[in-house]
């Protein structure tokens, strides 16, 4: 993991870590209602992420700060699942990876921006805490040339690319109310044909709209 993963990975559980923490005196507790009806989990939610982005390809990856936002709807079923769609968008500090090829030219292949919709499936741990998994469909823009030994440009290429994404983490409300906010951290794996994909640690901050 490079020095610039590892930085944003850093901010991200930065963002997040405050919430989990004042949290654990609370998941400590034995829990005063069913989870079905003490639980916020569930209407329209709209949150914010940050975090660290890999994206790989051509045998190379290079890492980058990332972020971007996620909105979703979320139901209850049978007290404890709970389930919903989301869609989201992703961005990167321009990530490109570059390699030489046998014939002295080299190829230089560059993530931008995602946008994701995904369907999320989680159990309630207790009312306020929630483990998930997601997948889905997901689409990133690319850019790929080649030039050779001189710099000078052969070919190039900018296009969308479509994939699937899988997914999972933990998410904690965080203030309760009309409006609940809440905080997760999650880990999201991208594939897009034309072998290549991007893989993310991120850490989110959102609110519910019941």
């Amino acid at each position: 993991m490079t020095k610039t993963f590892s930085l944003a990975l850093a901010a991200a559980t930065a963002v997040a870590a405050p919430a989990f923490l004042a949290a654990s005196p609370a998941m400590a507790q034995t829990e005063a209602a069913t989870t079905g009806g003490g639980t916020q989990f569930r209407g329209i939610r709209v949150e914010g992420n940050i975090g660290g982005d890999r994206f790989q390809s051509e045998g190379n990856h290079d890492d980058s700060f990332g972020y971007g936002g996620t909105v979703g709807f979320d139901g209850i079923i049978a007290e404890r699942f709970v389930i919903g769609a989301e869609g989201s968008y992703w961005t990167g500090d321009d990530s490109e990876n570059c390699t030489a090829l046998p014939d002295t030219n080299s190829i230089c292949h560059k993530a931008f921006q995602e946008w994701g919709a995904a369907i999320r499936a989680g159990y309630l741990v207790t009312p306020d805490l929630l483990v998930f998994g997601k997948g889905g469909y997901v689409n990133g823009e690319q850019r790929r040339r080649i030039d050779n030994a001189a710099g000078t440009q052969l070919v190039y290429d900018h296009y969308n690319a479509d994939g699937y994404q899988v997914g999972g983490g933990v998410e904690y409300d965080v203030v309760k109310g009309n409006t609940p906010i809440y905080a997760n951290l999650q880990y999201v794996y991208s594939n897009y044909h034309g072998n290549s994909s991007r893989q993310r640690v991120m850490a989110g901050v959102g609110v519910r709209f019941r």
